[in-house]
Formats: structure tokens, C-alpha cells, sequence
């Protein structure tokens, strides 16, 4: 790990380049297309690309949470020092802002606004927490499983989730708040992040919870098979 300085750079950054992604691809896709299925597909494949790059060159600074919750189940899992979390998640939080500002910059739109997007009900909330424990699921397995493939597997994620959920899977409280703030194809209403942070945190909880029984070593673990004739080590 990098010293403290440059692993929040490295989130702030990180989150600032995802949500101008997020951002951006929306309002190009908007722009570009009519068909709101085909404004969604085009604003899903650059956030599961930029996701696989991020976390390739910034994973070995920070970590690459790019999200408090994220920090948070980390934090629990004592993988991440106690005076780190909360500017992890400021950190993370003003990345995901500016990321926000910069996408309206680049298409020439009033750079500060405010959502009028209606995001809120219990099939949103209930789709925000299944996208977020789909998510730690997925790091926390690919961190028992294979490390080197979790690139690949957050940014494929993602791309499922923005079509298998209702709320296109936001799974990330910094990114919503920084949604909040573009009344775009991306926005949500401010009014709305409550409930989506609720959710988003419980999905993350239960993964942790789950993630902790499931991919736990066993002891009682069968050793693999050696063919014939195969000397044992």
C-alpha cells in the first residue's frame, strides 16, 4: 500500500473518472439515441470498461473501493486501518462530485444542477440493496479466489447489474450523491439518495455476512484427486 496521500488521490481520482463515465456515456447515449434500451446499453459498456481500468492501475495503490461501502466492509474485515475509513469516503465522495462537474464541463451543460429524476419505491430500494450484495459478493470472492481477475469481474458485474436490476444498480452511495447533482439521463433526485444509501449498505452487510461463511477455508476440505501414479508432495 502506498502511503496515505496517494491512496486518496487515488480514490478521489479513481471515483471522479468512474462517475464522469457514468455521467458522461449517459448523456452522449441520450444524445445519440431515442430508444432509451439503446441509451441504457450504451451508457452500461463504458461503466463495466472503465471499472476494469480503474481498478487495474489504481487497485495496487488504494485498493480501489471507489465506494464507501466498500471502505466499510473492509474496514470490518480489519483490512483497513480505522484513521483510513472516513477519508476513504470523503475522499471517494468529492472524487465522485467533481467526476459529476467535469462531464457537464465536457458537454457544455450548466455545470452545477440538481436532479429531477424520480428514483424511490420499494422494487428500487429492493433492486439497490440486491446490486450492492451482488458487488461485495463478487470482490470478496474474487479476493478468496482469484485476485487477479477482479478487474474483470467488478466490471462485468456492473454491466449485468445495470440490466438485471431496476435501479440500473447504482450498488454505490458516493456515486449516487454525485448522480444527484446532474438532472441528466444518469440523475437521481436528491430527495431520493436516502433510501438508495439505506439499501445499498444493507446489501453490502448481508454480502460481508454471507461472504464470511461461504468462502471461509474449511478444514475438513477434500484434497484434490491425483491420478495414478503421481507421486504426492
Amino acid at each position: 500500500m502506498a502511503d496515505l496521500s496517494r491512496r486518496l488521490a487515488a480514490e478521489a481520482l479513481g471515483t471522479a473518472m468512474l462517475v464522469a463515465t457514468v455521467v458522461g456515456s449517459g448523456i452522449m447515449a441520450d444524445r445519440l439515441s431515442d430508444d432509451v434500451a439503446v441509451s441504457l446499453l450504451g451508457n452500461t459498456i463504458p461503466t463495466g470498461a472503465i471499472l476494469f481500468v480503474l481498478i487495474t492501475i489504481l487497485g495496487p495503490i488504494s485498493g480501489a473501493h471507489f465506494n464507501p461501502v466498500v471502505t466499510m466492509v473492509f474496514a470490518l474485515r480489519k483490512e483497513l486501518e480505522a484513521s483510513a475509513i472516513l477519508p476513504y469516503m470523503l475522499a471517494q465522495i468529492l472524487g465522485g462530485i467533481a467526476g459529476t462537474l467535469i462531464a457537464h464541463v465536457m458537454f457544455d451543460l450548466p455545470v452545477f444542477q440538481i436532479s429531477e429524476t424520480v428514483r424511490t419505491g420499494s422494487a428500487q430500494w429492493s433492486a439497490e440493496a440486491v446490486a450492492t450484495f451482488g458487488l461485495l459478493l463478487t470482490i470478496l470472492g474474487g479476493l478468496r479466489f482469484k485476485t487477479d481477475a477482479i478487474p474483470m469481474l467488478v466490471g462485468l458485474y456492473i454491466t449485468a447489474a445495470y440490466w438485471f436490476t431496476a435501479s440500473t444498480s447504482f450498488a454505490n452511495p458516493a456515486v449516487a450523491i454525485a448522480r444527484s447533482l446532474t438532472n441528466t439521463f444518469a440523475g437521481i433526485r436528491p430527495i431520493d439518495l436516502t433510501g438508495f444509501i439505506f439499501a445499498q449498505i444493507a446489501g453490502a452487510l448481508i454480502a460481508a455476512a454471507i461472504a464470511a461463511w461461504l468462502f471461509a477455508e474449511s478444514r475438513n476440505q477434500i484434497p484434490p484427486i491425483i491420478p495414478e501414479g503421481t507421486e504426492r508432495p
